[in-house]
């Protein structure tokens, strides 16, 4: 705790949650001084340089090179990825991979380059290593598209973890995304970016840093092509970038430079090429396929905060049904848990919960239960009782439990780092599906107090079992929502193998989308809010979680009719389309805001209904290849510096380019193109591209355009599907995919390819198989002709 965290809980005792604040004061205090006597200072370090190739030991994929005093080794894997580790670090034990570490690639080969150092050549990637351990990632041409420095280790003198730090040099012209879900994003300016998951404890926007979801993954952009840079630690560290700037001529350029530093664990890392499309497909092979949610986690979904009961869902579902406002899922918050905590439903407030679970789901709309990881510490609780039983709960360094301030008052957290903590917290969902509920959202899973001071709950000394390895809190926390995710994803699929669970984390790290996905936390109900929303999700696509979105109108106050109506037509394109209602939200159904913003909300979420089909082909493709819904506009054309720099638009699928309204007041606006010709999809008005066009925005809707020859999968008016197609330029085809799920099962349906050619004055649809092209199975709408 530090003087920032002071003041923050100063700000909370003197607000209405003073009996609140004051514990978590106390508490603050009770973690500094356990740190105090667990973690006594660095004291005297001494500083480490590589030093000179003294040998090398070739190996499969590559191979070790020995220098003075340390060692790297770097392997090429088959996925065409290259693993790099510093005094012998492999790519295990790792929280980010999924399984094991790929195969080496046996056509990679560890060579003398000049000058005394080395290099490794493969089909995607050449790595040369300096003399003195710099280490440079080459395209096949030769290209240099990073240069890392030799890195430099402080180990202190009486024993004990070495923090380090690695320096990189990287073209002029590059543009760097990543590093998970920053509000400042998706294009990450000159700055510092701290890599530690943190609850900002208020209401958050594009100045706020960091927050719920930090990745050490890099995305960089440049001339010369994409690479993405994972270092695999999960210690506290920082991310500091230079952009770099192009000089007059030749010679006069200045690099970008980052500088990563981590306070211990491995120095050990991945790097990728090619493609956007390539890079994410090998980063999802390394870390895992995302998680295929349910067919109706894909619709809308709508939150029930506070402390509203069976009456108050029952009047948010007749309110949708009475408006002809289409909903999927109705989330229930902490209001609905027995004391606030648990897994015990509050019988007063939910006295016949699955017969009104059932009954929903007659109507098509599924529960969705909150959980946080505090167990309130009170004997009698069964939660509490049944882990101390299985001994789950984190201990100090002493061997006590630890316990810190949550929502439920004083709690114990469970240690989701061992297995067998993980079956059992798996083991409790058994009564939430017992209650009808059918999806979970993980909160406060960083884990941090109520009211956090962005800090954790739990001392940086509490011990962890870390699967075995042993370790504290400072090497655990970042992964601590993972390995929830994990324990939640593991344990429905064995109480309800024949469902595709559905789960998502405001926290997590890299490697979380095999579990489920995130939302925004608690973003400010302002325009600034709404811009963070976007760069969330835009930011989390590149690191891996394709399945995100924000609480649309914000978390807290209550939005005017303007900004919650621009915030639910963005949120209808977003992979997790949920808005936010509920006493302490204010305002949060559409028809709240009067009848104008009611008719307009109501043709964004119909539209939503009907792109149904093309947000589940999109979820099958992120399964299978990593690819994200949601894509910066840059992502078919990673060369074009304008769309680089383009924040406030971006693509959905390979179809449509939607440009949401950003800013009050805004009936028009520039809208920045790639190339190819796109359609205005309400007035089918084609404009050509690459440009800049301004294109109308009334309060009515935002600019959607559609991709000339593209065929989306939509719902019918009948409840069908249907195919619409978008003309093709003439002399050009065009296409797209169908995955044709209607279940939330594990069958893996087949994706089915159409083309789209002109032919004379009409459009010609035909389905690619096997034995040749067919006619499509569905019915064809062509638009663009006109």
């Amino acid at each position: 705790m530090d003087g920032r965290d002071l003041v923050r809980s100063m700000r909370v005792v003197g607000s209405g949650r003073a009996a609140q604040g004051l514990r978590t004061v106390r508490a603050a205090w009770r973690r500094r001084r356990i740190d105090a006597a667990a973690l006594p200072p660095r004291g005297a370090e001494r500083a480490r340089v590589p030093g000179q190739v003294q040998g090398v030991e070739p190996g499969p994929g590559g191979g070790a090179i020995r220098f003075g005093r340390s060692e790297l080794r770097i392997t090429v894997a088959v996925n065409g990825a290259v693993f790099w580790g510093w005094d012998g670090a492999g790519p295990e034990p790792s929280y980010a991979l999924a399984g094991s570490a790929p195969e080496p690639d046996p056509r990679a080969v560890l060579e003398p380059d000049k000058d005394g150092g080395w290099r490794v050549v493969a089909e995607r990637v050449t790595v040369v290593v300096s003399r003195h351990g710099a280490v440079e990632v080459r395209t096949p041409g030769g290209v240099v598209l990073r240069r890392d420095l030799p890195p430099r280790w402080w180990e202190p003198v009486g024993g004990g973890t070495a923090r380090w730090m690695q320096r990189s040099e990287v073209a002029a012209d590059a543009r760097l995304f990543g590093l998970g879900g920053r509000a400042g994003g998706p294009l990450l300016r000159d700055g510092v970016y701290r890599l530690w998951n943190t609850d900002p404890g208020r209401p958050f926007g594009p100045g706020d840093d960091p927050l719920h979801v930090t990745m050490p993954v890099q995305v960089v952009v440049a001339d010369a092509g994409v690479h993405l840079v994972f270092h695999d630690s999960t210690w506290d560290g920082t991310v500091t970038w230079w952009e770099g700037e192009e000089g007059a001529g030749s010679g006069h350029d200045r690099p970008g430079r980052c500088e990563v530093r981590m306070d211990g664990g491995p120095l050990r890392g991945w790097v990728m090429v090619g493609t956007p499309a390539r890079v994410l497909h090998t980063w999802a092979s390394l870390t895992g396929a995302p998680a295929l949610p349910p067919v109706w986690a894909l619709g809308h979904h709508h939150t029930l905060r506070g402390s509203g009961g069976e009456q108050e869902v029952r009047r948010i579902v007749a309110g949708h049904q009475e408006r002809g406002l289409p909903l999927d899922a109705v989330h229930l918050g902490i209001g609905h848990h027995e004391g606030r905590q648990g897994f015990t439903v509050d019988q007063e407030r939910f006295p016949k919960l699955p017969e009104l679970a059932q009954e929903l789901r007659r109507d098509g709309i599924r529960l969705v239960s909150v959980a946080d990881p505090a167990v309130r510490a009170a004997p009698g609780n069964p939660v509490h009782d049944g882990g101390s039983a299985v001994d789950a709960f984190v201990r100090d360094a002493s061997g006590r439990t630890v316990r810190g301030e949550a929502r439920a008052g004083e709690s114990v957290f469970p240690d989701f780092t061992h297995a067998r903590v993980r079956t059992w917290w798996g083991g409790l969902y058994e009564e939430r599906l017992e209650q009808g509920f059918a999806g979970f959202w993980h909160d406060m899973d960083e884990p941090t107090s109520f009211g956090a001071f962005g800090e954790t709950t739990l001392p940086r000394s509490a011990r962890h079992s870390l699967d075995g390895r042993g370790g504290d809190h400072r090497e655990a926390h970042n992964v601590y929502a993972l390995c929830m995710a994990r324990a939640a994803h593991e344990g429905l699929r064995e109480l309800s193998p024949k469902e595709r669970p559905f789960l998502f984390s405001r926290s997590g790290w890299a490697g979380m989308q095999r579990y489920g996905g995130t939302w925004s936390g608690d973003v400010a109900t302002d325009w600034p809010g709404l811009r963070a929303s976007l760069s969330l999700v835009l930011g989390l696509g590149l690191c891996g979680v394709p399945y995100s979105g924000p609480d649309v109108g914000g978390f807290d106050g209550s939005p005017s009719p303007e900004l919650y109506l621009r915030w639910l037509q963005l949120g209808a394109y977003l992979p997790l389309f949920r808005t936010h209602g509920g006493p302490r939200a204010g305002r949060g159904e559409p028809w709240e805001f009067g009848p104008e913003v009611l008719e307009h909300a109501r043709v964004a979420l119909r539209e939503r209904q009907r792109l149904l089909p093309c947000f589940v082909t999109l979820a099958h493709l992120a399964r299978r290849t990593g690819t994200p819904f949601v894509r910066p506009l840059w992502w078919g054309a990673p060369e074009d510096r304008a769309l680089r720099d383009c924040e406030d638009a971006f693509l959905l699928g390979d179809s449509f380019l939607v440009a949401p309204v950003l800013a009050p007041g805004v009936d028009r606006r520039a809208v920045r193109l790639p190339r190819g010709r796109w359609y205005d999809t309400v007035t089918e008005e084609a404009y050509e591209g690459p440009a800049q066009v301004l294109v109308d925005a009334p309060l009515s809707r935002i600019p959607v355009l559609a991709r000339a020859g593209a065929v989306v999968p939509v719902r019918a008016e009948d409840g069908g599907l249907e195919l619409e197609v978008w003309a093709p330029a003439r002399g050009r085809t065009g296409g797209g995919l169908v995955v044709p799920d209607a279940g939330d099962g594990w069958d893996a349906p087949d994706i089915e390819r159409y083309t789209a050619r002109r032919q004379g004055g009409r459009v010609v649809v035909t389905r690619e198989r096997e034995d040749g092209a067919g006619e499509p199975p569905y019915p064809v709408r062509v638009r663009g002709l006109g």
